[in-house]
């Protein structure tokens, strides 16, 4: 097979009917816009949303919260998602993302203390919910605060 040879898939592609070419045609005198009004012209179309004048759907409807700029949003990690690494490993959020355990840092990383820890592991992160530090030191870690 050679480039010049490549074909698109059969029945994948349809020929543009050819609009305004006589009667003939079919698609001849209107040129399948129907008859007079403002969308048989060119550039005749309204925006979207617009409802004939009448008040529009997006405008009668009330708006609803905010967003608060000064949210952050943190990487979550559950205690049992730690017993992949090693017998005292330091686990640090960068190590978390060469793993892959967790996808991107965002603003920080939170673990929390679904599930058992099994190992004694020193964890290094920016915040910990209670029954994760609980669970750490009760396997033997340490819990850091970065």
């Amino acid at each position: 097979m050679r480039l010049h040879e490549l074909k698109p898939a059969q029945g994948s592609t349809k020929n543009r009917k050819r609009l305004g070419r006589g009667t003939a045609t079919g698609q001849g005198k209107t040129a399948g816009r129907g008859q007079d009004g403002q969308n048989s012209r060119s550039g005749g179309s309204r925006r979207p949303g617009f409802e004939g004048g009448q008040m529009p759907l997006y405008r009668r409807l009330p708006k609803r919260g905010f967003t608060n700029i000064f949210k952050k949003q943190w990487a979550i990690i559950n205690i049992d998602a730690l017993n992949k690494f090693e017998e005292g490993t330091l686990v640090t959020p960068e190590l978390l993302l060469e793993t892959g355990v967790i996808k991107k840092i965002v603003d920080g990383v939170k673990i929390l203390g679904d599930g058992q820890l099994e190992k004694k592991i020193d964890i290094r992160a920016h915040k910990f919910s209670q029954t994760a530090i609980e669970k750490i030191e009760a396997a033997g870690g340490k819990a850091e605060v970065i």
